[in-house]
């Protein structure tokens, strides 16, 4: 068994064991106790001028590839949120690419899939809130004409221009009055994106979630759920709790999933998760454990890739998108570690190394072989040698 080159800030280096590949067996038949969504990112074309400022250049073959991978163990996919660079190199253009091409995957294999509506094809940094809503609505009727569920993605124009809470409900029930199919809203954290601070009308959790609540309640119809992601489990336990009955919570908390997903015995979250696209083999199986009211096993299964992914989403928590292209990379998900907005250079070797390591004790290494080969190259190539 190869053993794992690994890199420390100060530039020692040491050696640890290469673990075997995990026993996961993909599911046989649909998940059912927690409904769980990986937000996949996307492949950028080896030849491609994926550089800052230029337009994404993007591999369809691999990028959807890895949806059909995701769908393979009973996840579903969450599709053109973050994760897939919006806004950090995905331009408007490839978004819409991206939309109609998955849901025309997800209608081939059976897959389930959400994608994310936003404002964010307006090039103006400030539009009133009339064009807020007309920028919402132009998408979601593109991606309702595809066929895909929707994610209604906090918006940077709205957070701009809303200077109340009562303006986001404005907004809220403006949208939602043209959907006609169920959507999850979307609480993205100023952990994720500064521009989103005290979206909700309020930089005081309970506050904002007055004012989600109430938009939820006014749209039950209409509101399949939320996706909170604050990276505050007792805010979304909270919140969680003020859910009107039919209305889900879908955990966006990337350093508190395991615990947010088992619940409390009386609630718990359903997961829409970056990590997820991370370690959808593991995922995948855990809730297979939950499915078989095995809870010991759920955690035995999924805790250790808590702490990866808690690394792959350190501060600054908005680059996270390399850590999860990076995992991509070793598992042998795209053919280089690119990616488009030349983000993959968002993090240094030593943090690489990290998930590495972390990878390998959680049993996210899906060929280890493979994964210690890109990564022993990839470490020669910046002069880093045994």
């Amino acid at each position: 068994m190869t053993d794992l080159l690994l890199l420390h800030a100060d530039g020692s280096t040491r050696t640890e064991s290469l673990a075997e590949a995990p026993a996961f067996r993909r599911p046989t038949r649909p998940l059912t106790s927690r409904v769980a969504y990986a937000a996949a990112h996307v492949v950028p074309r080896i030849a491609g001028e994926n550089v800052p400022g230029h337009p994404a250049d993007i591999d369809w073959d691999a990028t959807l590839a890895f949806r059909r991978h995701v769908w393979s163990w009973g996840l579903g996919v969450a599709d053109a949120m973050d994760t897939a660079q919006r806004n950090m190199g995905l331009d408007a253009q490839a978004t819409r690419d991206l939309i109609r091409r998955s849901a025309e995957a997800a209608r081939e294999v059976g897959g389930d899939l959400v994608v994310g509506v936003n404002t964010d094809h307006v090039d103006e940094e400030h539009i009133p809130l009339e064009r807020v809503i007309d920028a919402y609505v132009e998408q979601l009727e593109f991606t309702e004409e595809q066929g895909a569920g929707v994610v209604l993605m906090a918006s940077r124009h709205l957070a701009r221009a809303a200077q109340s809470a009562a303006d986001y409900e404005r907004v809220y029930d403006a949208v939602l009055s043209r959907a006609t199919g169920p959507v999850v809203l979307h609480w993205l954290g100023e952990a994720f994106d500064p521009n989103l601070a005290g979206y909700f009308g309020s930089r005081e959790v309970p506050a904002a979630t007055d004012t989600v609540v109430a938009i939820i309640e006014r749209h039950l119809e209409k509101v399949r759920g939320i996706k909170m992601s604050l990276l505050d489990a007792d805010a979304e336990i909270a919140v969680r709790s003020r859910l009107p009955e039919g209305a889900t919570l879908f955990t966006g908390d990337d350093f508190n999933y395991v615990g947010l997903i088992a619940g409390d015995g009386e609630r718990h979250s359903d997961a829409l998760l970056g990590a997820f696209a991370a370690v959808a083999p593991n995922a995948s199986a855990a809730i297979a454990a939950l499915d078989a009211g095995d809870t010991e096993a759920y955690t035995r299964i999924l805790g250790p890739t808590e702490e990866l992914s808690r690394q792959i989403f350190a501060a600054p928590t908005w680059f996270y998108k390399t850590g999860v292209a990076f995992l991509a990379w070793l598992n042998g998900h795209q053919p280089a570690f690119t990616m488009v907005g030349g983000l993959h250079s968002a993090r240094s070797l030593p943090h690489l190394s990290e998930i590495v390591r972390l990878a390998n004790a959680a049993g996210a290494l899906e060929r280890p072989e493979l994964a210690a080969a890109r990564w022993h190259s990839m470490l020669t190539v910046n002069g880093v040698h045994r």
